[in-house]
């Protein structure tokens, strides 16, 4: 009887609860009964307003077997649901998601990994469904949640703990995949959830156990690649915040550089508009941490670099000098953290000179990446903003914090140099000079030419050797030898365009004058020489002039004067001779007639015989042999020199015979107001006045007397000997015509006149008007 009435009660049960329980076979090992599936799906089909209850009948079978711990009737129940969603998606699949999201928590509430892995797998097949209906009131919250705790997963059998962590990180995506295309859904994106979401997957990322295609560390990358991908404008800040909270509490930005690695993913992977918006935000943290150690800040400013070099155009977006002010303004802070000894105003936390000059380093090289990523008007933009911020001589002597004082100031302009050097590391395609070296950025430049410091001109000289070589002829006359053959560099075969004519107007003797002042520097070295002849050479390939040719000649006489070498050592006297032989040799293969190449070979052989120490290949070799050189007759030296007559005569007759009257007149450099502006002693030890004398005051060229080659053949050059002119007798011409100026005119009646006061000896009246 009780069997009958049971039968009965079951058979006045409702039919989808009947068609239900036909699916569950008497042995879970045999799985989903499909022929009764079938009849279920046909069912739902039929009469969709059944949806909901259907599924909730699944969600309480499932909660009794799992309650009584029969886990394969629960993962029957799963597959059913699953199979349910795929069948009636189209049609009224709200119906049965509540359900199902049910069945999906009660798995991952329970302590078993199998029934983790049995929702997460059933959750990414939801996630893949295209839904045509909207859905409201989901929540996804548990799920971030459930999902990014199992990627933390420390579960004690390593095997295990991996198939947790990568179950984690596929529901991660999937509730990515599931939600941030749908404006009804849970705003993914909100710092609540990208809070969880972010960190659980770095720390995966993080771990490389294994090599296999399921490693969490690859499952991590794809779904990071992905979640970045998604982000659009205005999700990007709180994607990437995240991030930058988990190398601080973790301390990864110091050693093996997993950020450079992590920030390199997200580059690749977000869309290339936002770039600038990952790149604003390394800038507001490396801000943040200015009071951190050195090898943190060391690391943002890494990452900094690698960031602008993968997004090769317009990474830096519209704050450009945003970027360079915020590096820059890193550079001024480090340097009184090198020279106080702490990188906190409070006194406590000490850095070194070691690790603040890596910051430094590391800051100009992130420079030079930003700006190599910049359109050539853009980085002439930057070059000015850079040369704006460099402490001026006389202008902005101290920029550098009152602690740092002077030396702080040197140091500055030494890396800002630096900077400027690094941005012109990919030489800028100008089309002509006067748009690469602007007077802003020309005058300021050349100001440091006279400053004390070697490294500083240094810097200079390769600044405007790249700026000018805009065909790259800088690098095939490096370590030149004297006899060079320039038919290996890139010659222009055109003239001078009009800007370049415009240039040479404006600017060509400020450079000589520079160029002059420079080779009369005591602290010159070796480096200096050859950044000398490159520049000059350089000089002469951009700007194919023969008024420039000419020019350049006169420079080099006039570095041969007695006068020019006054107060330099024996190398440096050394130095200016081997300048001029190499530079002459390069420019008379450069359009003048071969008469003046014969003359300049036959002079650089007869200091291969006689004078070695006058050439480069032996005063800047390791051994230089100026040192033990013998002293040579008065007649053996005149041959060593480039003489302006057989220069005149080998230029006669050519193009270059309308420019031989500038000859007669000595390149002289003119005083101006760089020099006031700069620290040296006197600006009379630099400049040389020269002025015409007559026959009689000339000495005789014949009687120059024999000279060690220690002073460098400096009294050996005739056409030179009039600028010797000695401070007395330049006093005295100056006598003579103040005394002509003030001389009071004759007398009509024949009788002398008083002498009349000089204009600049008489005395006005305080309200007199004159």
């Amino acid at each position: 009887v009780c069997v009958g009435l049971c039968g009965c009660c079951w058979a006045l049960r409702p039919r989808y609860k009947r068609l239900v329980d036909n699916i569950f076979p008497e042995d879970p090992e045999e799985g989903l009964v499909k022929a009764n599936m079938e009849k279920l799906t046909f069912f739902a089909l039929s009469a969709p307003e059944k949806l909901d209850r259907i599924a909730a009948y699944l969600s309480e079978r499932l909660t009794r077997e799992l309650n009584r711990h029969r886990y394969g009737y629960v993962c029957i129940a799963m597959e059913a649901m699953e199979q349910l969603l795929l069948a009636c998606h189209c049609q009224s699949i709200n119906l049965l998601v509540e359900s199902f999201l049910s069945m999906l928590r009660l798995l991952l509430e329970a302590d078993k990994p199998h029934l983790y892995i049995l929702a997460t797998n059933s959750f990414v097949k939801f996630a893949n469904i295209e839904e045509d209906t909207p859905s409201y009131h989901r929540s996804y919250d548990f799920f971030v949640s459930r999902f990014s705790e199992m990627c933390h997963s420390e579960h004690e059998d390593l095997y295990i703990q991996n198939k947790i962590r990568v179950s984690g990180i596929r529901g991660l995506q999937g509730v990515v995949r599931k939600t941030v295309d749908d404006e009804l859904q849970v705003n993914i994106w909100e710092p609540r959830h990208m809070e969880k979401i972010v960190p659980a997957l770095l720390v995966n990322l993080q771990q490389h156990i294994n090599t296999n295609s399921d490693s969490p560390a690859e499952q991590t990358e794809v779904c990071f690649r992905e979640l970045l991908s998604r982000a659009a404008y205005g999700h990007i800040t709180n994607a990437i915040r995240p991030v930058l909270m988990h190398l601080d509490i973790h301390s990864l930005w110091e050693g093996p550089s997993f950020a450079v690695q992590c920030f390199q993913i997200i580059m690749y992977s977000i869309q290339s508009q936002h770039s600038h918006l990952v790149i604003q935000q390394l800038l507001g943290h490396l801000d943040a941490n200015s009071r951190s150690p050195a090898s943190v800040r060391a690391g943002i400013i890494e990452v900094l670099s690698e960031a602008a070099v993968i997004e090769a155009s317009g990474s830096v977006g519209p704050t450009v000098l945003e970027v360079f002010n915020t590096l820059l303004r890193q550079l001024r802070q480090s340097v009184d953290y090198q020279l106080t000894g702490y990188y906190d105003n409070a006194a406590k936390h000490k850095t070194t000179s070691d690790e603040e000059k890596t910051l430094q380093d590391a800051v100009i090289k992130t420079i030079g990446s930003f700006a190599n990523t910049l359109p050539v008007y853009q980085r002439s933009e930057v070059m000015l903003f850079i040369m704006g911020k460099i402490p001026v001589p006389g202008i902005y002597p101290a920029l550098g914090s009152p602690n740092s004082g002077f030396e702080g100031s040197r140091m500055i302009q030494v890396m800002l140099l630096k900077s400027l050097l690094q941005v012109n590391s990919v030489p800028l395609s100008f089309t002509n000079l006067l748009t690469a070296l602007p007077s802003s950025f020309l005058e300021p430049l050349l100001s440091f030419t006279l400053m004390e410091e070697p490294e500083i001109r240094l810097l200079v000289l390769s600044i405007l050797t790249s700026l000018i070589d805009r065909h790259h002829n800088a690098a095939r006359l490096v370590n030149v030898s004297v006899m060079f053959d320039v038919s290996v560099l890139e010659l222009k075969e055109d003239a001078c365009c009009h800007q370049d004519i415009l240039f040479i107007r404006k600017h060509a003797q400020r450079l000589y004058r520079h160029v002059y002042l420079t080779c009369k520097e005591e602290s010159s070295g070796k480096g200096h020489y050859q950044a000398l002849i490159t520049l000059l050479a350089v000089l002469s390939i951009e700007l194919v002039n023969n008024e420039v040719l000419v020019d350049l000649i006169r420079l080099v006489l006039a570095l041969q004067v007695p006068g020019a070498h006054e107060g330099l050592s024996t190398f440096n006297r050394c130095g200016v001779h081997a300048v001029c032989a190499t530079f002459l040799y390069l420019l008379s293969q450069l359009g003048p007639p071969p008469e003046l190449q014969q003359h300049v070979t036959q002079v650089i052989e007869n200091r291969q015989k006689n004078a070695p120490h006058l050439l480069p290949d032996s005063v800047f070799s390791e051994e230089p042999r100026y040192r033990t050189a013998a002293p040579l007759a008065a007649v053996q030296q005149l041959v060593l020199m480039f003489l302006l007559s057989k220069i005149c005569e080998a230029l006669t007759g050519s193009s270059y015979s309308v420019h031989i009257e500038c000859f007669n007149t000595p390149y002289t450099p003119q005083l101006t107001d760089e020099d006031r502006l700069s620290k040296r002693k006197s600006i009379g030890d630099i400049i040389s006045l020269q002025i015409d004398m007559g026959p009689d005051q000339c000495p005789d060229a014949q009687q120059v007397p024999s000279v060690c080659p220690s002073v460098c053949l400096s009294a050996c050059l005739p056409v030179c000997l009039p600028a010797c002119l000695s401070t007395s007798l330049l006093q005295s011409k100056l006598d003579q015509v103040f005394d002509l100026i003030v001389r009071p005119p004759p007398s009509p009646s024949g009788h002398p006149s008083h002498r009349s006061t000089p204009l600049y000896e008489m005395k006005f009246p305080d309200l007199s008007v004159y």
